[in-house]
């Protein structure tokens, strides 16, 4: 594992906690933020915080190519993709880069995220990622705590780019 996925882990970790089963959540069941709607195989209750490591990792980290960009983009990427998924994440980051929003990293993807300041894809990705929550019919239940989130990752992003 790189330097970067280690420190976006433990930040994501600290943001997502243990066991949480609430009504409210489209997810269902969840622990270390790993649900069991996208995971049904998985024995959700028994995940142990390196057990969501390796999954966050292979399905997320690796999927999205994460170690070719800045460390702070590839945070901010892993962290939204914990709350809707490594396609929407990858989408989002797309529209920040100013390409066609396929959900693939590949290598117009790369040039263009590559070609632009690290600042710049920052606040579009968080900007996007807030409209997108804004749109979600769960808003008004977990808006606060998403634009909370979000606020952290301005924070993040902030220290990450000094």
């Amino acid at each position: 594992m790189s330097d970067a996925f280690n420190t976006a882990i433990e930040r994501v970790l600290s943001n997502e906690g243990g066991y949480v089963n609430r009504a409210d959540d489209p997810g269902g069941e969840t622990q270390w933020g790993i649900s069991k709607r996208s995971y049904p195989t998985v024995d959700i209750k028994a995940l142990t915080r390196d057990g969501a490591k390796a999954i966050y990792l292979r399905d997320f980290w690796l999927a999205g190519q994460m170690d070719q960009f800045d460390r702070a983009i590839g945070y901010q990427v892993l962290d939204f993709a914990v709350n809707s998924g490594i396609q929407t994440a990858i989408r989002k980051l797309q529209l920040a880069a100013g390409v066609a929003d396929d959900g693939h990293i590949g290598p117009v993807t790369v040039a263009a995220i590559k070609a632009k300041p690290v600042t710049g894809i920052l606040f579009l990705f968080i900007a996007y990622r807030l409209k997108f929550w804004a749109q979600l019919s769960n808003w008004p239940a977990a808006g606060r705590g998403w634009a909370n989130r979000a606020a952290d990752d301005l924070i993040y992003a902030a220290q990450d780019t000094q």
